[in-house]
């Protein structure tokens, strides 16, 4: 089992930034692809972005061209570059393997975009 712990969320006003950290324990980190899910209230859990082993990113299009995932695997956390927020981007964010780990699953850090 791997524990992930989210940290960076918070308010922020319609087009602000946020960037968000996920640490993961564990001595495995670098060869797991890790994604960023979120949830927002009265809806399913979904990814936003995720990051192969090597590097290589893959957003879905809502978030695509706004935000950048990253990993540094000596650190073992992956980062989750948010730009021109949206409301519609309210949710918890969570970070987890990819495809996820039901085990796995972090307490999230809640993301607020209002004015």
């Amino acid at each position: 089992q791997v524990q992930f712990v989210e940290s960076g969320g918070g308010l922020v006003q319609p087009g602000g930034s946020l960037r968000l950290s996920c640490a993961a324990s564990g001595s495995a980190f670098s060869i797991y692809a890790m994604g960023w899910y979120r949830q927002a209230p009265g809806k399913e859990r979904e990814w936003v972005a995720r990051i192969s082993s090597s590097g290589t990113p893959l957003y879905v299009a809502s978030v695509k061209g706004r935000w950048t995932i990253s990993r540094h695997n000596v650190n073992n956390t992956v980062y989750l570059q948010m730009n021109s927020l949206k409301s519609e981007d309210t949710a918890v964010y969570y970070c987890n393997r990819f495809p996820p780990v039901a085990t796995d699953w972090g307490q999230g850090t809640q993301v607020t975009v209002s004015s």
